[in-house]
């Protein structure tokens, strides 16, 4: 296998990135949870990965056995985890490894899977090799789903960060989202070691032929196959802000530790402290007008120190 990310076939790259080694705080919360839940696998991504913080949430995806029973998925909950003088706190969005594997393949009318693990992730737990093979094989089929997409959208030659930044800008605006204008760039800054040679392996693996002429690239789609790619992407682009808004919805009622989660925000974001009650904790829809009398009271008492 070649050392060269550009030279070696796409699962070899993405073997060697997931394998990259957390923070040994990360790797026990993430066995910890993934041995309560019985998951088959646990990826770990978002700032936290790049940075190797424990500030903040780090944020797992816990990957489940058997068919997807939910039918709006993932299942998104919130923990807090006490280790020694550290609180450690995790977002972790769960489904089944078979539905996974279907929205990566782009088999799904999700665009958040292959989109979101397109981007850097690292594979930080597994059960056995079968299921550790089988995420790789489902990340691989992320980057061939979003290529593709991206190959289609632009249809004239660019450096592989002109097609890149096309396909997050429309996958971006499809979806209800509370970024900025241009959270594009930024992905593609802080992640430029990820994403440097990735595009041309994503089109290989795909069969998607192509030409390079130093720094720009021109993919080879017929006609016929470009407008079958934008047709698949059209249905999935008017479903994206309404699936969006259901997830949303959903997790008002199904979002574990939502109470605890939205505490800890509003804490870092205004120094305000609000207490979670059990009542709190269990009903929080129910118990939203008390905190935000409270929360007033606390933000008037605030502006007058």
């Amino acid at each position: 296998m070649s050392e060269n990310p550009v030279e070696a076939g796409l699962r070899e790259r993405l073997a060697r990135r997931l394998a990259a080694a957390p923070r040994a705080e990360v790797a026990e919360y993430a066995q910890m949870l993934a041995q309560e839940a019985g998951a088959l696998a646990v990826l770990f991504y978002g700032s936290n990965l790049r940075t190797e913080s424990l500030e903040g949430v780090l944020d797992f995806y816990l990957l489940m056995p058997g068919d997807q029973v939910e039918r709006i998925w993932p299942k998104v909950s919130y923990r807090e985890w006490h280790k020694g003088g550290e609180v450690l706190r995790a977002k972790i969005a769960a489904m089944s490894l078979t539905q996974f594997a279907k929205a990566a393949s782009g088999q799904s009318r999700d665009t958040t899977i292959w989109a979101r693990f397109v981007q850097p992730c690292a594979l930080i737990w597994a059960r056995d090799e079968q299921a550790g093979a089988a995420v790789l094989d489902a990340l691989c089929s992320a980057c061939v789903t979003a290529g593709r997409l991206a190959a289609a959208l632009k249809q004239t030659p660019g450096s592989a960060e002109d097609f890149w930044r096309a396909l997050f800008r429309a996958t971006y605006a499809a979806e209800f989202r509370v970024e900025k204008a241009g959270r594009e760039d930024s992905i593609l800054s802080v992640n430029q070691e990820h994403f440097d040679g990735l595009l041309p392996l994503a089109w290989e693996e795909g069969g998607l032929a192509f030409t390079r002429d130093g720094e720009m690239l021109t993919p080879t789609l017929d006609p016929a196959t470009r407008k079958q790619i934008l047709r698949w992407w059209r249905r999935r682009q008017k479903l994206g802000k309404p699936l969006n808004l259901v997830r949303l919805a959903k997790a008002t009622t199904t979002f574990e530790g939502a109470a605890a989660y939205g505490a800890w925000k509003l804490e870092r974001h205004t120094g305000i402290a609000l207490e979670v009650t059990p009542f709190r904790e269990k009903h929080p829809l129910l118990a939203a007008p008390g905190a935000l009398v409270e929360l007033w009271f606390a933000r008037r008492k605030q502006g007058r120190q």
